[in-house]
Formats: structure tokens, sequence, C-alpha cells
């Protein structure tokens, strides 16, 4: 038994799920064309070059920053052994003063 099909033109279902599908292939094609041109267009190419560039300069400041860190860290280092240090003088300048004050006056006696 033959199928037999019924054209409405226009109102046609399947007539016009073929011109979606063909509007939505022809729409596709374009977006690839676009996006294959937007990526190697001057402006993105620009925009990837400043990318690298920040990347550099957040590369260079992290290094600056960690030099810093391990500077600082010698610094403290440093003024903590001559905080002890000066403690240490004032402890024996004290001893001294207290010998020869006890010194002087045993001999005045």
């Amino acid at each position: 038994m033959a199928e037999m099909r019924e054209d409405r033109g226009e109102l046609d279902l399947t007539l016009q799920i073929e011109k979606l599908k063909k509007r939505a292939e022809e729409a596709e094609g374009e977006l690839t064309i676009i996006k294959g041109i937007g990526m190697n267009s001057p402006e993105m190419k620009e925009k990837d070059k400043l990318i690298q560039e920040l990347r550099m300069r957040i590369r260079d400041m992290l290094l600056i920053s960690e030099q810093h860190r391990s500077i600082s860290g010698a610094e403290i280092t440093d003024r903590k052994r001559l905080e002890q240090e000066v403690k240490d003088l004032k402890v024996q300048m004290s001893e001294y003063l207290s010998v020869r004050v006890d010194n002087t006056r045993k001999s005045g006696m």
C-alpha cells in the first residue's frame, strides 16, 4: 500500500522541520567561522599578549615578594640576636658596676 503524503505547503510540519534544520546548520557553520576569525583577530592577539605580560608581572611580583620575605626574615633574626646581645651586655654591665661598687665600699672602710 502506497503511503499518501499530503503537502500543505508552509503548514507541512516536515517542511518546516527541514527548513529549521537547514537554518540551524547554517548558523552553526557561521558560528564556527566567527569563532575562527575571532580567535585569530588582532584584538584577540593583543589580549593574549596582554595576558602574557600580566602573567609575567605577577610572576615577577611573587619573586620579589619571596625575596622580601627572605630579607625580612633575616633582618628579624639579626634584630633578635642584637636584642639578646644588648640584654647580655646590660647584665654584664650591671654585674661589673655591682662588683666595682662593692670594691669601692670595701676599700673605703
